[in-house]
């Protein structure tokens, strides 16, 4: 039985669930089948680990067994729903397609505004030459984009009017009709105006991203070097003694400091083939060193310009999701290989400093974690601080990846929002975890900004992506969420 204290957090815990859930289904009723078919789908991606979390919070333990069932399920029913929304959706684009056609019918004619009238256009000083601003202008019409105003904006223009069809479809058209008329001299941007009406962006492809510059590079490399070394240094601190001071036990740190190298290697990995995918170019990482873990993770910038948000998003995510993937293999099977006798033993209560790892513990070990030493595999210390790593690279802020995945799936208001609230929470943990001050200097002197606009910012992810956002940033924050000592004691962790 539960106690009276422990009641509220786990009454508090499933209502904020189910209320999630429900907010979820609200937003994606005016959207008929396909907003159903797209919130069950978030639905059966979450609920393994809804199941997983709410059984273990009331003491029922499912063996790993049971929970790669549950995955199994949930990813076979995932993968029906799926089928069935691509099914409804060509029969929604179908039907939209003929209404954009019987209203094109009755639209006024090009050159001619709403009234009948000639368009409204406000001349002003502008960077582009005349010809090739009217050039631009040819590239526009009533089924793509119907301009009324043109006004500077930088070293180009900013065209507003009225968005004639689909975001993605209208962009692929102008860029090619722009490609056509001017070659790769300008790039097309469509993007939200401040009062959140369709704007197009002509600029110079000067603007583009430039290249990384020598000294940046070498700056990447010296940054390499001190990973590896603050890696062997976290190896030594492990076995109980400092590289710096007893070099010559190298050998000792190194299996460690591979590991903790390899699943930073798999986390870049996963952004450059997405990056690759989406004919996007990265720069070299920088590699952020740290002596508690080894690293906190790399930065990386764009160095060309993304196609569209659905891009930002994969690519965001792909990092993370390699490298939280090798973490999460290296944790389960360093559990499933401790025994007494492990090269590692930790106090009992060390276990109850995450609610993913403790809770996967539990499941595995069992009992074991009752006595006050237990006995673990170095894979086990290896694939905690793995996934302390993408946890910390999952917050939502700035150009962090969880940052990325915000901005992809919900637009630059809420990322600015999570990002300051991302902050405020640092600060106030800041108070007792020297960790927690770093990453809130990083992100307020680094990466506070959002991501620069995509070509396309109209255009938003599918619901699937969304459903893939929500479930890295819950296990982020089941990473980094202690269990309650009380809670904690109860399951038998501690």
């Amino acid at each position: 039985m539960l106690t009276s204290s422990e009641t509220p957090i786990i009454a508090a815990v499933i209502l904020v669930a189910f209320g999630i859930l429900a907010w979820g289904f609200y937003r994606s009723r005016p959207f008929g089948k396909l907003g159903i078919l797209a919130w069950l789908q978030s639905v059966v991606l979450m609920a393994p680990w809804l199941v997983f979390f709410g059984l273990f919070a009331v003491g029922i333990y499912i063996n790993i067994a049971g929970v790669l069932l549950l995955l199994v399920i949930s990813t076979s029913i995932y993968i029906f729903l799926g089928w069935q929304l691509r099914k409804a959706g060509q029969d929604v684009i179908l039907k939209t397609k003929a209404t954009e056609r019987i209203a094109n019918e009755t639209s006024p004619g090009v050159g001619q505004t709403e009234n009948g009238g000639p368009p409204v256009v406000k001349l002003e000083p502008i960077t582009i030459p005349e010809e090739d601003l009217n050039t631009i202008k040819g590239i526009f019409g009533i089924d793509t984009f119907f301009a009324t105003e043109t006004i500077p904006y930088q070293e180009g223009v900013v065209f507003k009017g009225n968005l004639r069809g689909d975001a993605q479809e209208v962009h692929k058209r102008l860029t090619k009709n722009l490609a056509g008329q001017l070659g790769d001299k300008y790039r097309l941007f469509l993007v939200e105006n401040t009062d959140g009406k369709p704007v197009v962006i002509i600029l110079p492809s000067r603007s583009d991203p430039r290249p990384m510059q020598l000294g940046q590079k070498v700056f990447a490399v010296i940054l390499l070097l001190a990973t590896i070394a603050t890696s062997l240094e976290t190896g030594g601190l492990l076995l109980n003694f400092d590289l710096f001071t007893t070099p010559s036990r190298i050998t000792e740190a190194l299996p460690i400091a591979l590991g903790i190298l390899a699943i930073l290697v798999a986390h870049e990995l996963g952004h450059w083939l997405f990056a690759k995918k989406h004919q996007v170019q990265l720069t070299w990482p920088f590699f952020l060193p740290a002596v508690q873990i080894g690293s906190f993770g790399a930065i990386t910038r764009f160095q060309s310009l993304l196609p569209d948000r659905k891009a930002l998003f994969d690519i965001a995510l792909a990092g993370p999701g390699f490298g939280g993937l090798v973490s999460l293999v290296m944790l389960v099977t360093g559990l499933l290989l401790s025994h007494p006798g492990s090269l590692f033993q930790l106090p009992n209560k060390f276990f109850q400093g995450s609610i993913l790892v403790g809770s996967l513990a539990r499941v595995i070990l069992g009992s074991t974690l009752q006595a006050p030493i237990v006995n673990i595999h170095p894979l086990v210390i290896i694939g905690w601080l793995g996934l302390v790593i993408t946890a910390l690279n999952l917050m939502p802020a700035g150009q962090l990846d969880g940052g990325r995945i915000v901005q992809a799936i919900y637009g630059r208001k809420t990322a600015r929002t999570t990002t300051i609230a991302t902050l405020v929470v640092l600060a106030l943990v800041s108070l007792g975890n020297t960790m927690a001050f770093y990453w809130a200097i990083v992100i307020f002197f680094l990466q506070r900004d959002g991501e620069r606009p995509s070509l396309n910012e109209i255009t938003e992810p599918d619901d699937a992506r969304a459903a893939l956002g929500l479930l890295a940033l819950f296990l982020m924050i089941s990473t980094l969420l202690p269990l309650t000592p009380a809670l904690a004691g109860k399951l038998g962790i501690g």
